[in-house]
């Protein structure tokens, strides 16, 4: 609605991830490094852990851009809270490229599924991926210990797998609970929010890469884009989008501080108490 008015290409905080957004910041660069050597070194389990809005699911989507070939294949479980059964019937699948088994398949019969394929895949000298998303909620029905036995599947003494358990900072203290599992993760990193600094950045490479070079916003938002978001991304993303809206609905020439602050007061007053 309002990219002409800004004279820009594409919506520059919208939902999604586009890798041209991407803001490669000292620590999702880190991050990625760690993640990448993980599963390169074939490293059993490995972690990345971060509040939410910190940008876990479009760094993943950076580390499936970058990993090399033999990195094969990369399975995404984005529901884990499923039963042990259907989550290993659902693995089992996805290795294999078949249609899901039904949710009555045993779970040894599963199990045997997956063992067969990850020792093919080893054998063939690919090494296989499987990123489990809100991996916090996990412990709840019982599934992360399941997971962690995958693991023991090797070939010719090295993993045949990389677990890659991403989350909340609320699994740190379930896998201090779970030593057997947690002795196993080769790497961690941890998401932060942005500091002020990287804050300026993020916002003025999301307005690039959507295609302007049009001085936006004015040197006092940042302040309180900062201050109203604590440098989480996807709030940023949410107030900045908002306030794109506001000033072209005004016809205003630039976002001011005043435009941040009043959207943000706007989107607290709408929450239920």
């Amino acid at each position: 609605m309002y990219q002409d008015y800004w004279h820009l290409d594409r919506k520059p905080f919208g939902p999604g991830n586009d890798p041209r957004f991407y803001y490669p910041s000292e620590n999702h660069q880190g991050a990625l490094l760690k993640l990448r050597y993980a599963v390169e070194n074939r490293c059993a389990v490995a972690l990345l852990a971060g509040n939410s809005g910190t940008g876990k699911t479009l760094l993943i989507d950076q580390l499936r851009r970058h990993l090399p070939a033999h990195c094969d294949p990369l399975i995404h479980v984005v529901f884990p809270q499923m039963p042990r059964r259907e989550l290993l019937a659902y693995l089992a699948g996805e290795l294999q490229s078949q249609p899901e088994p039904s949710a009555a398949t045993m779970v040894d019969q599963s199990v045997r599924r997956i063992r067969d394929f990850m020792v093919d895949n080893a054998h063939g000298g690919r090494h296989a991926v499987v990123v489990v998303d809100e991996a916090q909620l996990l412990e709840d029905c019982g599934t992360l210990e399941t997971m962690r036995l995958l693991t023991n599947l090797e070939y010719d003494g090295a993993p045949c797998m990389t677990l890659l358990l991403v989350g909340q900072p609320a699994i740190l203290p379930t896998l201090a609970r779970m030593p057997t599992l947690d002795e196993r993760i080769g790497v961690k990193a941890l998401l932060r929010p942005f500091t002020l600094e990287e804050t300026a950045s993020y916002v003025n490479h999301r307005l690039t890469a959507a295609g302007t070079s049009r001085t936006i916003y004015e040197e006092d938002v940042v302040d309180a884009l900062h201050r109203q978001t604590q440098g989480i991304a996807r709030q940023i993303n949410r107030l900045c989008d908002l306030t794109l809206l506001v000033g072209y609905a005004e016809q205003a020439d630039k976002i001011t501080a005043h435009h941040v602050e009043s959207v943000a007061e706007e989107l607290v007053a709408v929450v239920p108490e």
